[in-house]
């Protein structure tokens, strides 16, 4: 699998659960379309393990068969359509992309 990971926070007028239920209803529902996605794991987080990683709401995971896959939905207006989604709200995104290795399944 090929991955692209978000990170991200709640616009500062926004409660944490207003914008996991967004992402996970409203947001979700345009960003299932997004051409040739396998899967999508996502996160609330609730907690965080040390003061400098507080702040963050939430972690996307969306898989890809390939990096060119993920191009190619990156490229498309269904893409287009999720950002646009987003618009221009005030929170803050960390996005990067890589390819999955597991390393345990028990």
């Amino acid at each position: 699998m090929y991955n692209l990971v978000v990170l991200a926070s709640r616009p500062p007028e926004w409660s944490h659960e207003q914008f996991i239920a967004w992402w996970r209803g409203e947001h979700a529902g345009v960003t299932l379309a997004l051409p040739g996605l396998r899967r999508w794991r996502h996160m609330a987080v609730d907690r965080a393990l040390e003061p400098r990683s507080e702040g963050w709401d939430g972690l996307s995971v969306l898989s890809f068969d390939t990096a060119e896959d993920l191009d190619l939905a990156l490229a498309s207006p269904e893409w287009k359509a999720a950002i646009a989604h987003v618009g221009p709200m005030r929170g803050r995104r960390i996005a990067v992309m890589g390819p999955e290795a597991e390393l345990f399944t028990a």
